[in-house]
């Protein structure tokens, strides 16, 4: 008995030109074979580790050559057991018509190595037009092999209940062709990695005894793999989060900034009267929210394998999400400084235009009208945590900047390898109200984390507080919006 680890063997086959190695890529996660809108393009079957257990154990995909005349393939595969019939496969084809003999060769093999065969079709026509699957369904009973269809090419991804309904046409129309095990939506370009955990499953139920004990093996491999992508993903939006929450702007009190910010202004092309502090302010930290933006991306293109980098998003300043926060001057603060006594004990006051709220703990015990107005101007900045004015994102930005985030996570995690490099493409409209349900769900949690961002010394170690604490819940509202979208998809756990 052999002490080599063990292998299961998928083979990927279809029709001629309906995106074999393009779902390969997706499925491998790395460039394999040659894409090109041509026939034939796959002349030999070829197999790549899809999956691999700490003991070396292994699941390997084999992209073979399309079926081109099915049922010319059928007559001829039939005919193999008389010697007019091996001539005509394995020396007058061979020749001849080369792509017809490497289909041959490719249906050998499926049928004496492969475990489960996958076989994909074309979702952009209706079953019924699909004359090629009925040949094909004969040549996939002569292999003899249990049989997954996939279903390809289904566009934009829609809602579970549209996409339900075009995955229970193709079910009925394949349900007299006793070779097929389950049908499943599996699109090249944009299928969600959940998906998959429905594949692995689907293949090991096809499987009996050893074999299927080996596929939970190899499955239990691609969800803890899985499993620390979603993890490192989750880390790097709570980080990106983090620093935007942290994000501030100084006002142009001293000449110098001023002076600096005056030229950001002019390279934005804001006209001189577009320059005063607050825009410029603003301007600068639109410009800081872009870089984070594309630097947030990148980093999840990366974790999941793609290639390309993000492209601006921040068209425009969102001119109603700025917090602002005014240091008090203490020049002017006798104007307000004699409407604060002892008096006001436990009251909650907001104190000049900055917006600032404070709690009866300042004002307790007449201690502010002993400070004076120059002692009140200088105890609400050390509240404050400034002695400069500042402006930040406020609750309502940071809300609406996590769910765009969301967003592109799911625009990431639903990329197919086999489109080439990364693109931001239009997000398909259900998800939005998915990821704003999520997000209500959270809405106290939220509020509570940005309310506590404070203003510490420095923008790091704000992002060092904030991040833990929005980890769990970005967990929470991406685990809700995957399991919304994909029902009979769950998240994988560990363990």
């Amino acid at each position: 008995m052999s002490d080599a680890p063990q292998s299961l063997q998928l083979s990927l086959v279809s029709h001629t030109n309906v995106g074999k190695t393009t779902l390969a890529r997706t499925l491998l996660g790395r460039d394999v074979g040659e894409v090109r809108d041509a026939p034939h393009v796959t002349e030999f079957a070829d197999a790549y580790e899809m999956l691999r257990t700490p003991q070396g154990e292994t699941l390997r995909l084999w992209d073979t050559p399309g079926f081109g005349d099915s049922v010319r393939l059928l007559r001829r595969m039939q005919q193999a057991g008389n010697p007019l019939g091996w001539f005509l496969g394995q020396v007058w084809d061979r020749w001849l018509d080369r792509p017809f003999w490497a289909s041959q060769q490719a249906l050998r093999h499926v049928a004496e190595t492969t475990d489960v065969v996958l076989y994909l079709v074309s979702a952009a026509e209706e079953p019924q037009a699909a004359a090629y699957v009925t040949s094909e369904m004969a040549l996939l009973r002569w292999v003899g092999k249990p049989v997954i269809v996939l279903l390809n090419q289904l566009g934009m991804p829609r809602e579970h209940a549209l996409e339900q309904a075009e995955v229970q046409r193709w079910r009925e129309h394949l349900a007299p062709f006793e070779p097929v095990a389950q049908v499943l939506p599996m699109d090249a370009f944009a299928r969600c990695w959940v998906q998959e955990g429905v594949l692995l499953q689907a293949i090991e139920h096809c499987l009996q005894d050893e074999q299927r004990a080996l596929m939970q093996r190899l499955a239990a491999a691609w969800r803890d793999s899985r499993l620390a992508l979603y993890q490192a993903s989750v880390d790097a939006l709570a980080q990106s989060m983090a620093r935007l929450a942290a994000a501030r702007q100084e006002l142009a009190d001293a000449p110098g900034l001023r002076a600096g910010l005056r030229r950001l202004g002019a390279a934005l092309g804001l006209r001189a009267d577009e320059r005063n502090p607050a825009l410029l302010a603003q301007a600068a930290l639109a410009e800081q929210l872009d870089a984070e933006v594309r630097a947030s991306t990148t980093q999840l293109i990366e974790l999941h394998g793609l290639s390309g980098q993000a492209q601006g998003e921040i068209l425009q300043r969102m001119a109603s999400h700025y917090q602002l926060t005014l240091r008090m001057d203490e020049s002017k603060a006798a104007l307000i400084g004699g409407a604060l006594t002892g008096a006001l004990v436990g009251l909650k006051a907001d104190i000049a235009a900055g917006g600032l709220t404070l709690g009866g703990g300042l004002l307790a015990g007449g201690l502010l009208g002993a400070l004076g107005a120059a002692g009140l101007a200088r105890a609400v900045n050390l509240v404050r945590g400034t002695d400069t004015s500042w402006i930040a994102w406020n609750a309502e930005a940071l809300d609406t900047l996590l769910e765009a985030a969301l967003l592109r996570y799911l625009a990431v995690a639903h990329f197919g390898r086999g489109r080439g490099e990364w693109e931001r493409a239009e997000t398909p409209a259900h998800w939005k109200p998915v990821v704003e349900a999520a997000l209500a769900a959270e809405a106290a949690t939220l509020a509570a984390v940005w309310a506590g961002r404070g203003a510490p010394a420095s923008g790091d170690e704000v992002v060092a507080e904030l991040a833990p604490r929005l980890r769990p819940v970005i967990d929470r509202l991406l685990r809700a919006t995957l399991e919304q979208l994909y029902p009979q998809s769950p998240m994988p756990h560990s363990g």
